[in-house]
């Protein structure tokens, strides 16, 4: 874990032109305005706009505007109703974390994750990569579930008993984790902000990493059901 962790920032984390990057910059954006104490405003008229950005260029920078996604053929104008209802979320997604997953914390992810899901409606056919991804750039709560992330940690979907699992495996591995202080890196000065990576974001590297590794025909057949 800390070999995979350490030759992603030394390889790509660190450059800021790089895609890495975008995810310092929309968290750094998002996570200004609960540290302000003003989430609400993300949706307002002079800030709607940036927002939508924020997270489109995220996507965009992830991937998640290729090939046949309905995200390909819409403007930054069909980011609204997401804007919007995270704009009216529980400021306590910031605090969560792996260390601090819950009955209670995990309860708020899940209910994030259907109100994310529930803003982007049908027609963007949104996925569990596309949505934990959205919850990662945006809260840093949780890791992006995609293809490469339920490789390495086989798990299926996100789900209580899945979340509970990634606490077990935060548990056993807290000594590595903890060891990491990403600061993120500011979009104007390139220089190390005070806001750090989550645990979340380190494992999510990690399982990227990893995951890459692992062939899914195989690594898929024995997911636990999780």
């Amino acid at each position: 874990m800390e070999k995979f962790i350490n030759q992603y920032l030394e390889d790509n984390g660190r450059n800021l032109d790089e895609k890495p990057a975008s995810f310092d910059y929309c968290y750094n954006y998002f996570h200004s305005f609960y540290k302000a104490k003003r989430i609400e405003k993300l949706a307002d008229k002079e800030n709607l706009q940036i927002s939508c950005l924020q997270i489109g260029f995220y996507l965009a920078s992830s991937g998640m505007m290729r090939g046949s996604s309905p995200l390909l053929g819409r403007s930054v104008g069909n980011f609204k109703k997401l804007i919007m209802a995270i704009s009216r979320m529980d400021p306590k997604l910031w605090e969560i974390d792996l260390d601090n997953y819950s009955e209670e914390t995990i309860e708020l992810i899940l209910e994030c994750k259907k109100g994310i899901t529930d803003s982007l409606g049908n027609e963007n056919k949104p996925t569990e990569n596309m949505v934990t991804r959205i919850m990662l750039g945006v809260f840093g709560n949780i890791p992006t579930f995609d293809q490469y992330f339920k490789n390495s940690f086989k798990m299926k979907k996100v789900t209580k008993k899945s979340l509970l699992k990634l606490n077990e495996i935060y548990g056993e591995n807290k000594s590595i984790l903890n060891s990491f202080e990403v600061h993120t890196l500011d979009f104007v000065t390139g220089k190390e902000t005070e806001v750090v990576y989550t645990r979340a974001k380190l494992l999510d590297i990690y399982g990227y990493m990893d995951g890459q590794l692992k062939k899914p025909e195989i690594c898929m057949d024995c997911c636990i059901d999780i």
